[in-house]
């Protein structure tokens, strides 16, 4: 089977048995300390840090084209390739990664499913050897799909069809841990711990039938246009990949998130 026909969430033995395949990059968002002590064989190492540009205090926004170009250039990849991304925690950067090239319009990206623990915890093998990968002339184009801003998410504020999901832990959402000038949430937000998605013991994504009912009881279903944000879009990265893994058409991610949103005193906030 071609590399297109992975899905969005793969699991490690499904990646184990495409070891060598070249149509696939394996990119490690880990520390690079770790990476050093031992990863996927393959990977590539990526810092997450090349996929955020910031302007004080608002931090986590989608650097220009130029930027990624060369990012995405120094790791080898080209536009016919399937990435697959990683971390060592529980896939925010990894995510980011992922939702970073669906804004590019790069189809072909499947996130490991638990990450390098996931790895380990199946037996897999690891090296220490690092992935040398010879760079490509790749050149990014970001469209407006898959991204909201503030003008957008304010356009859509109310509309019956349309769902924002706070991927923040619970005391973010109300507002009793404030990283930002003003605590709280975005008016009308749901809050899905982007934790929440995850079995706590396997590390993994629950199974998708748990998934669809938790986020359904929240009012959150495939007919309505959903928007994800956490502080920066690293949690709601995930929770925007998980949502597409689950079939809804109509997801964006809010480059920013509450950084952009909290800091600003002419935004609503509950």
């Amino acid at each position: 089977m071609g590399a297109t026909a992975l899905p969005l969430i793969l699991q490690p033995e499904a990646l184990a048995a495409r070891s060598g395949d070249g149509d696939l990059l394996i990119v490690d968002l880990g520390k690079a300390e770790d990476y050093a002590v031992g990863h996927v064989p393959g990977a590539v190492h990526l810092d997450f840090a090349l996929l955020n540009a910031s302007r004080p205090p608002v931090g986590g926004l989608l650097p220009d084209d130029a930027a990624l170009s060369g990012v995405l250039s120094d790791i080898g990849l080209h536009r016919g390739m399937h990435v697959i991304a990683y971390d060592g925690g529980g896939g925010g950067e990894a995510s980011r990664l992922l939702w970073t090239l669906d804004v590019l319009g790069h189809t072909g990206i499947s996130l490991l499913d638990g990450g390098l623990d996931a790895w380990k915890a199946a037996g897999l093998p690891l090296t220490s050897e690092p992935a040398m990968p010879v760079r490509s002339d790749y050149r990014a184009r970001a469209g407006e799909g898959g991204r909201a801003d503030k003008a957008y998410i304010l356009s859509r504020l109310g509309a019956p069809d349309f769902v924002l999901v706070d991927a923040r832990t619970p005391a973010e959402f109300r507002g009793e841990d404030r990283r930002a000038e003003r605590g709280g949430h975005i008016p009308g937000a749901v809050n899905f711990n982007w934790t929440d998605a995850m079995d706590p013991e396997a590390r993994r994504l629950r199974s998708r039938e748990r998934l669809l009912e938790d986020l359904s009881d929240l009012g959150v279903t495939p007919d309505r246009e959903v928007v994800t944000y956490c502080q920066t879009h690293r949690r709601s990265s995930h929770t925007y990949v998980v949502l597409k893994s689950l079939g809804f058409e109509r997801v964006r991610g809010y480059p920013g998130s509450w950084s952009d949103w909290g800091n600003d005193p002419s935004t609503p906030v509950e």
